[in-house]
């Protein structure tokens, strides 16, 4: 029997639903008026307040140095430019992995064009998971001058160690970069206990808020040059760039309801707790693997252990299309999940699936286990089809 809605296992693009908070803050604010930065009026001021508390919730709930640290963008995709193209010159190296996104593989592929070396360490095709000790020795190979991992794999779930880069970048003067889209909000991070440098991270994923949000979180001490310029709402007697942050790298109006929507959902995060719907997501994908472990021609790919995993699973059953598969469960039984290649062509070349990449499955914390019960019917189901 199809459910009374669709079922979303799509949380890995952007999280569904959110909370009811989130929504009523967005519309709230959008009829509001007022611009944060843009003058002295009491809506202008109301603005400024609520950027402020936004960065001062996500400062308390990822522990940063400070709030000004914080540096909203639209998503991470933007983040992760700022960062690279604001910190990398020609003649410079960066240690990456195999397993990363095109919004990491393609500012980067760019930069490689004009001077800077990439370094790209294999994961292993069983796991996603790449050594330490081989991105260690990779970059003492030569001058390195970052190291950019990608915390949570969005193909195959596959979290990366990073307690024991963080110290040790630090010692070798290696900057350490992460790319938070997929372990944001879904696993708990202090940046201050790890130090990481530089953190990029959308809104709209684990941390349940709006489209068009996200932030880079800039640690103290590290310079990066705005690849954006525009107005800021301060120093306006300037041409020049204000020099502090986070004025330094937010040029042009702030997505105001966006970000109202943003701390309503970090509110909302830090009021459940973060360890809380790391459990859920855990459980949820606990039930998955074993639901599709116990169907004939089923492959899962990733990591075995869910200590390693974030909330993925990726998958592909018998030798049919993942894109088949994913539009008939679409069309027959109003399941909503991605296939394809996920935007993460390297990552499908380490597993060994770049031909058509897998059909994947993310639940998020607001998925019911019957919803989860009803996909794996369907699956199964569906085999029976493929094979009558």
């Amino acid at each position: 029997m199809s459910p009374l809605k669709p079922v979303y296992l799509d949380n890995a693009a952007t999280s569904h639903p959110k909370p009811e908070t989130v929504y009523q803050a967005v519309a709230e604010t959008l009829r509001g008026g007022g611009t944060s930065g843009r003058g002295a009026h009491q809506q202008a001021i109301a603005a400024d307040r609520l950027v402020y508390e936004t960065r001062d919730v996500l400062c308390d709930l990822f522990h940063g140095d400070d709030s000004s640290c914080f540096i909203f963008t639209p998503n991470a995709t933007t983040a992760i430019n700022q960062a690279l193209f604001g910190l990398l010159k020609p003649g410079d190296r960066v240690v990456t992995t195999s397993v990363e996104h095109n919004a990491v593989v393609r500012p980067l592929r760019q930069l490689q064009d004009h001077g800077v070396e990439v370094v790209k360490v294999a994961a292993s095709p069983n796991t996603g998971i790449v050594s330490t000790e081989a991105l260690k020795s990779t970059c003492l190979e030569k001058s390195t001058r970052l190291l950019l991992v990608n915390h949570c794999s969005n193909v195959i779930g596959s979290i990366q160690a990073l307690d024991g880069l963080v110290a040790w970048c630090r010692e070798q003067n290696i900057i350490f970069m992460v790319d938070g889209a997929q372990s944001a909000g879904s696993i708990p991070i202090d940046l201050k206990a790890l130090n990481v440098d530089l953190f990029a991270v959308p809104g709209h994923k684990g941390l349940l808020g709006p489209q068009g949000t996200g932030f880079l979180y800039v640690r103290r001490g590290i310079e990066l040059e705005p690849y954006i310029f525009g107005g800021t709402g301060a120093h306006s007697h300037s041409d020049r760039q204000p020099a502090e942050y986070p004025e330094r790298l937010e040029s042009g109006t702030l997505n105001l309801p966006g970000l109202a929507g943003l701390h309503a959902a970090v509110t909302y995060l830090s009021q459940v707790g973060v360890d809380a719907i790391r459990q859920r997501e855990s459980e949820l994908i606990e039930h998955i693997i074993s639901g599709l472990q116990s169907i004939d021609g089923v492959t899962i790919y990733g990591p075995e252990s869910l200590a390693d995993r974030c909330s993925v699973v990726s998958f592909n059953l018998l030798s049919n299309d993942p894109a088949e598969v994913g539009f008939l469960l679409d069309q027959h039984a109003d399941i909503l999940l991605r296939t394809g290649l996920h935007c993460a062509p390297d990552a499908h070349q380490t597993i060994g699936t770049l031909s058509g990449g897998t059909v994947r499955v993310s639940p998020g914390y607001f998925t019911t286990d019957s919803e989860i019960v009803y996909f794996l019917e369907a699956v199964l189901k569906l085999r029976e089809h493929i094979l009558s």
